[in-house]
């Protein structure tokens, strides 16, 4: 049976946007997953943790763009992931018994469910399945900031502005016209993403638009030569 959240004229058809873990639980394991389950709506720029809070909740992701960042020195901010729908987030500090390290805040109006890291703990007791999932993603997670590391400290600015371009279409898409990212960024933001200061991001975008790799127009970015921006990414 699906769990259908309304609110707002808005229904959210909670089976189909947790089906990752829905399959691998019971029917009584998914019976207390919908009674402690929560939809919570975030307006853009809204911030849905911040470093130092103590983690209560796993989230997921089911509609909007979500930016995990964490401010540095100096002020700078360096964003560290980015999630699409339908991904989870959120558990990492919980299970390492400790505060939030990094910030949470809606890129656009997002639509989050929140479940409860008490409940996800008891459910895992009892699932091996479960708690194999976790462990997976986990995984998949440090390996992919392993590699983003070793990117962001020893790539050149190109390399690393046209990593980050191509990061944007493989985790958001394209819109109908199979160029433009479907996802619109600050030039702070691009530079944030892109480990590298605001002139620098905005000087290298204009070099790739004079070099016909991207076409800019205002915050919408065309990716024209997809090859030369993979070659770019990859020399650094």
């Amino acid at each position: 049976m699906a769990i259908v959240y309304e609110k707002q004229g808005e229904d959210v058809d909670m089976s189909a946007s947790l089906a990752e873990v829905w399959r691998v639980l019971t029917d009584k394991e998914r019976n207390v997953l919908r009674k402690n389950s929560k939809i919570q709506r975030f307006v853009r720029n809204e911030h849905i943790y911040e470093e130092g809070d103590v983690p209560k909740d796993m989230m997921c992701l089911l509609k909007g763009k979500v930016k995990i960042f964490k401010e540095g020195v100096g002020g700078r901010t360096q964003i560290i992931r980015m999630i699409k729908p339908i991904q989870y987030f959120g558990y990492r500090a919980y299970f390492a018994q400790e505060n939030y390290l990094t910030n949470a805040s809606a890129f656009e109006a997002s639509t989050v469910c929140m479940i409860p890291m008490t409940v996800v703990s008891e459910l895992l007791k009892g699932n091996i399945k479960l708690a194999m999932f976790f462990i997976r993603q986990l995984s998949v997670d440090l390996g992919i900031a392993d590699e983003r590391t070793v990117n962001l400290t020893q790539k050149h600015v190109r390399g690393r502005l046209a990593e980050s371009l191509l990061f944007l279409k493989d985790s958001y898409g394209l819109e109908e016209d199979g160029a433009t990212l479907s996802i619109y960024l600050s030039r702070e933001d691009i530079a944030n993403l892109s480990n590298m200061t605001t002139p620098n991001a905005i000087r290298t975008l204009s070099h790739f638009a004079n070099e016909r790799m991207i076409a800019l127009d205002g915050r919408k970015i065309k990716l024209i030569d997809m090859d030369r921006l993979k070659k770019v990414s990859k020399l650094g």
